[in-house]
């Protein structure tokens, strides 16, 4: 029966990469840590995109309603106009002048 620890055989030998597999195993752990960093990333991203493409719709349907209320100002503008220079025309002839 060995008891010491020089009767004993190096783990190393029972492994079939012999004494590189710790640093095989850290080669791994590595590769393994930047791989569940760029799903993350890439998580981080679509997440960031979908934010913004939200934002992005909501001011465009913002932009589309004033858009249609400056339309609406455009036209009871030229109404208002037409109005009144049917009930005074003596008075838009004459600021017309003036300029």
């Amino acid at each position: 029966m060995c008891t010491t620890n020089d009767d004993r055989m190096p783990n190393h030998l029972f492994h079939p990469y012999g004494k590189n597999r710790s640093r095989r195993s850290k080669v791994q752990v590595g590769r393994l840590i930047r791989r569940r960093d760029r799903v993350r990333t890439g998580r981080d991203i679509e997440l960031k995109n979908l934010k913004l493409f939200l934002e992005n719709r909501t001011i465009i349907e913002e932009n589309n309603k004033l858009r249609k209320k400056a339309d609406l100002l455009l036209w009871e503008n030229s109404v208002l106009l037409s109005e009144l220079k049917r009930r005074f025309p003596h008075m838009i002839t004459l600021t017309q002048d003036s300029a």
